[in-house]
C-alpha cells in the first residue's frame, strides 16, 4: 500500500531528488549603484559670498576720486607685468569629451570635485575638434537670439545655440542635463586638474571597447555683460596664449 503522507520538509521530494536547503546568510545583490562623490556647486556659496563682499568693497573705493601724484617712481625696464593674470575672470574647470565617432560635449564645473554647472552637447564630432586643435588656435562661438517680450534667462540657461568653429557654421549646441555617463566621466577625472587623454568607454556609439577622448583645463570665465561671456583656456605653462576660446553671445 502506497504511503499517502505529505512531505514533511526533510529535503526529499516525491520523485526522490534532493532540494538544496535555503541559506539565509547569502548576501543579496545591491539594488542601486554606488552614489557619486561629486559635491553640489551650492556647497561653495561661502566663497561666492566672499566674492560679493570683495566686489562691494571695491565699488566703495571706486566712488572716491582718483588723485594722480606729481612724482612718479622709476620702473625697471626688466620688470614686466604678467599678462596671463586674470583680473575680472573667474577660474572654472572645463572638460571637452566624447567618443571619437560621436559628438563632443562641454562640461563646466566650479572645481573638479563639483557636479557640472553646465553641459552643452555640440553637433561637432570629437575627431573633427581634435583635428582643429592640432592645427592651432580654435575659436568656438555660440550664439542665441534674445527672447522678445519674455523675461531673459541667465546666459548659461539658454537651451539652444548656433555653433561656429573658426568662423564656419558647424550646427548647433544643445544644453542638457548631465547623464549618468557624464557623471561617471567627471568622477574618473576628479583628480585631474589639467590634461588630455582617453578613457575606456561603454557606449552604443563605439561599443564597450571604444575610447572616450577628453581635454581638461582651467578656463577664465570673463563676463562682459548679461548677454556676453567668454571662456579662455589657460595654458599649463603660462608662456603662450589660450589655445581655445569659447564665446557665448546672445544677440
Amino acid at each position: 500500500m502506497a504511503d499517502s503522507r505529505p512531505n514533511t520538509g526533510n529535503g526529499n521530494s516525491r520523485d526522490g531528488s534532493t532540494a538544496p536547503p535555503p541559506n539565509p546568510s547569502t548576501p543579496k545583490a545591491p539594488s542601486s549603484p554606488q552614489p557619486f562623490s561629486l559635491i553640489q556647486p551650492s556647497e561653495l556659496q561661502s566663497k561666492k559670498q566672499k566674492r560679493k563682499v570683495l566686489r562691494a568693497f571695491r565699488s566703495v573705493f571706486r566712488a572716491f576720486p582718483i588723485i594722480t601724484p606729481a612724482c612718479k617712481f622709476p620702473t625697471s625696464p626688466g620688470l614686466q607685468t604678467d599678462s596671463h593674470i586674470s583680473i575680472s575672470g573667474i577660474r572654472v574647470t572645463g572638460t571637452l569629451f566624447g567618443y571619437r565617432k560621436g559628438k563632443v560635449s562641454l562640461s563646466i564645473q566650479e572645481s573638479p570635485k563639483c557636479l557640472p554647472s553646465l553641459v552643452i552637447e555640440f553637433s561637432l564630432q570629437t575627431n573633427a575638434l581634435q583635428k582643429e586643435l592640432s592645427a592651432g588656435m580654435v575659436r568656438i562661438a555660440l550664439e542665441c537670439e534674445k527672447r522678445c517680450g519674455k523675461e531673459q534667462v541667465k546666459l548659461f540657461d539658454e537651451p539652444l545655440w548656433t555653433m561656429f568653429c573658426n568662423g564656419k557654421k558647424t550646427g548647433h549646441g544643445v544644453k542638457r542635463e548631465a547623464t549618468a555617463e557624464d557623471l561617471h566621466v567627471m568622477e574618473l577625472l576628479k583628480a585631474v586638474s589639467m590634461g588630455a587623454g582617453v578613457l575606456p568607454g561603454n557606449s552604443e556609439t563605439e561599443g564597450v571597447d571604444g575610447e572616450l577622448a577628453y581635454i581638461r583645463a582651467f578656463f577664465d570665465r570673463v563676463v562682459g555683460s548679461k548677454d556676453c561671456e567668454t571662456l579662455y583656456m589657460l595654458s599649463p605653462d603660462g608662456n603662450t596664449g589660450p589655445e581655445l576660446c569659447i564665446f557665448l553671445v546672445r544677440m
